[in-house]
């Protein structure tokens, strides 16, 4: 029966994968297929395995939790204020099809979160984790979250036990945590840390009368802030999208919804323009720029898989009625279906909106606002990683006058406590190309990690009459060409470079030991 779900799950994700669509879509419609035949979760395997990727998923949010992301007036301002709002109108749909007050109001609260799941694939895939404006998306997501974690508390069940309190004193623990966490290395040993610690912190929380979930949450914020959590987080997030597989087919094993649920999920689903709207113009009001906050709207216009999680604890608890999961479930395929291909465009749809949504800006210091002057500099360096900051120091040591430019906070103060010169800029912002003073740089070096970035980058500047050399750093031959279409008139193919390299040390007599490696720039022309 497992390799009958497994297989189905994977055959209906892979069809909705070609559509572009996430595959979570095809495994919500495995499930109701099996349902529809009779299939059910009889031994509660599908259930186990469910849970543990809700522990997984909650564990690596804790892991990317930072109070300092949360408190800055755009994210907790607008995401709070967005909740109640768009909270209090599904509250009204609810009522006005029948539920409680009381249902209505978890009902509303559980549709105002927004998809982490979805926003952070997206941003990923476009390389903009690093972006202003995911960071405020990441941040509004992640007080939504909290809210989430509130709900499952709240409808779990259960009188906390007295010890419980004692839970206060786990952040004295935070430095042996990390030192176990730093010893475990960078292989399977701290994979296994991260389980461990995400089901032990669950299953404390659990014998102490509160939620699993939470334990897990907290579990994780305990090790935040650090390269090795992020590491960790990177490893874990396979793993948890694999069990969270049986989460979605659980819910979708639920069944179709009947006249009545498809009027009520249309009646909400009517709903998510007003969300995306409302996103939009607080971010405005709280001084951000329109194109981030178009961007942050655009990822953000989507229901939440939380929804699901925190649904089924509290329809479990008997808080809402069972048939609203189903209801639940609908609207999240539906808005991830329109949200997924939008995202994927945000580029291109904030190009064709922009001269219209621009003039919305506030006229005060943004949020976030991009570097106009370089400060004379000869030479641009995008993107300050191990790369960008090798060419900056051989440039300076050099005496040339070079500024490095990165989207990414966390790298900027890095360097900057290295000396270099680091400004702010989001690469794939055209505003950013539109108004820097490019006027004495003779060369940009493109060393950021995405081929779409580095290609996007490239178009701009030469749209923008930027006629001097953009060198850009690539690993394999079909960003080479895609990016000597889009202007770039040199690139290094360092794998590539190195392989020849170590070819001809071998079957050279001259070399003696180990050596370092030079490589020179392969020109298009």
């Amino acid at each position: 029966m497992e390799i009958l779900w497994l297989g189905l799950a994977y055959v209906l994700g892979m069809v909705v994968k070609q559509l572009k669509l996430p595959p979570l879509i095809g495994y919500l419609i495995a499930g109701v297929v099996l349902s529809a035949f009779g299939v059910s979760d009889e031994n509660g395997m599908l259930h186990t395995i469910g849970h543990y990727g809700v522990i997984f998923l909650l564990f690596t949010v804790g892991l990317h939790l930072r109070i300092k992301n949360i408190i800055r007036p755009e994210v907790f301002g607008a995401g709070t204020i967005h909740l109640v709002i768009s909270a209090g109108i599904f509250l009204v749909i609810a009522m006005a099809f029948g539920f409680s007050a009381i249902e209505g109001l978890i009902i509303g609260i559980l549709l105002g979160f927004s998809s982490t799941v979805l926003a952070a694939k997206t941003l990923e895939a476009r390389g903009e984790l690093n972006a202003f404006h995911a960071r405020v998306s990441i941040g509004i997501l992640i007080v939504q979250d909290l809210v989430a974690i509130t709900v499952l508390a709240l409808t779990g069940g259960g009188i906390p036990s007295v010890w419980s309190f004692g839970l206060l004193l786990l952040p004295l623990l935070r430095p042996l945590l990390f030192k176990l966490l730093t010893s475990s290395g960078h292989e399977d040993l701290q994979l296994l840390y991260g389980l461990l610690l995400a089901m032990g912190g669950a299953a404390l929380f659990e014998v102490l009368g509160l939620s699993s979930e939470l334990g897990a949450l907290v579990a994780g914020a305990l090790l935040s802030g650090t390269h090795e959590s992020d590491e960790l987080s990177e490893k874990l997030w396979g793993l948890k999208e694999a069990f969270l597989v049986g989460f979605f087919l659980e819910v979708g094993l639920a069944g179709l919804p009947n006249m009545n649920d498809l009027l009520f999920a249309g009646a909400l689903f009517a709903v998510l323009p007003i969300k995306a709207v409302l996103f939009f113009f607080l971010l405005i009001l709280f001084k951000l720029r329109s194109r981030n906050s178009f961007m942050v709207t655009l990822t953000l216009t989507s229901f939440s898989e939380f929804t699901l999680i925190a649904g089924m604890v509290a329809a479990s608890s008997g808080f809402i009625p069972e048939s609203t999961i189903i209801v639940f479930a609908l609207l999240i395929a539906v808005s991830y279906t329109v949200n997924a291909p939008l995202s994927a465009k945000s580029n291109s749809l904030w190009k064709r909106f922009e001269h219209k949504l621009i003039p919305l800006e506030r006229n005060v210091k943004h949020p976030g606002q991009q570097v106009v002057s370089l400060g004379g500099a000869e030479y641009l360096v995008v993107g300050m990683g191990q790369a960008g900051s090798s060419a900056y120091d051989y440039l300076k040591e050099r005496e040339y006058r070079v500024t490095g430019m990165d989207s990414d906070p966390a790298q900027i103060e890095y360097n900057l406590g290295k000396k270099r010169r680091v400004v702010y800029g989001d690469a794939q912002d055209a505003e950013l190309w539109e108004n820097i003073d490019l006027s004495s740089v003779k060369a940009i070096m493109l060393a950021m990690p995405y081929a779409d970035t580095k290609i996007q980058a490239t178009k701009m500047l030469r749209e923008n009459k930027f006629t001097e050399d953009i060198y850009a750093l690539t690993m394999r031959d079909e960003e080479h060409q895609a990016l000597k279409e889009a202007g770039a008139n040199a690139v290094c193919l360092p794998l590539i470079q190195a392989g020849r390299k170590l070819a001809e040390i071998s079957i050279s007599d001259e070399v003696d030991g180990s050596m370092s490696l030079n490589f020179e720039m392969n020109s298009f022309e």
